[in-house]
């Protein structure tokens, strides 16, 4: 699967990243992007079908991402990454929370993200929302997605973003990172934050 917007949005991280450089403390592994990027805020359905927003996951460092479920590369690949990272933690990984946002509600039913998730661990949450919500997410962080021209029997794929965001225990937006970054530079990060 393409994703042609993966470069733009990496740009955009490595000079937002620069920018926070000068906050207090030694360097993060991933792009510091604190006091650049919106708090986490939204108002979504879980996999359980139950309304939900941030403040549900308030006190958890939690990393969001954008994927779909049918995603052939990008989606599994990463969240295989996370669970690395995250299994590093030993006891600070009931700390951590992903929140894994589709962007193929169409297919992505409940029922589907609940079994999806939880293949990469109990930290995992899938995440949904109607066209306005999800519309409301993606231009919050400026996350880009594009529906391609479905085949001829029916089936398509999703052009989408592939930033991690990553927020602190109070929801407010502390890095920016990628798949490339590699589990031990995230988990290295997450333990930092665990601990604060």
């Amino acid at each position: 699967m393409a994703h042609s917007r993966r470069g733009v949005l990496g740009l955009l991280g490595l000079c937002l990243g620069l920018a926070g450089c000068g906050s207090a403390g030694p360097p993060f592994a991933l792009q510091n992007v604190t006091g650049l990027l919106p708090s986490l805020e939204f108002q979504l359905t879980n996999q359980d079908n139950r309304a939900v927003t941030a403040a549900d996951y308030r006190g958890k460092v939690v990393m969001l991402y954008f994927g779909y479920t049918h995603c052939p590369d990008a989606c599994p690949t990463t969240l295989a990454t996370l669970a690395a990272a995250i299994r590093g933690l030993g006891p600070q990984a009931a700390e951590i929370r992903v929140l894994f946002v589709t962007v193929d509600p169409k297919r992505d039913t409940a029922a589907v993200l609940r079994s999806y998730v939880g293949f990469f661990g109990p930290q995992f949450v899938g995440l949904r929302g109607d066209g306005d919500e999800l519309t409301a997410l993606s231009k919050r962080y400026r996350v880009a997605f594009h529906l391609e021209p479905p085949d001829r029997n029916g089936e398509y794929a999703v052009d989408h973003s592939s930033a991690i965001f990553v927020f602190d225990g109070t929801g407010r937006a502390r890095l920016l990172g990628s798949e490339s970054d590699g589990a031990a530079k995230i988990a290295q990060d997450l333990r930092r934050l665990a601990a604060t």
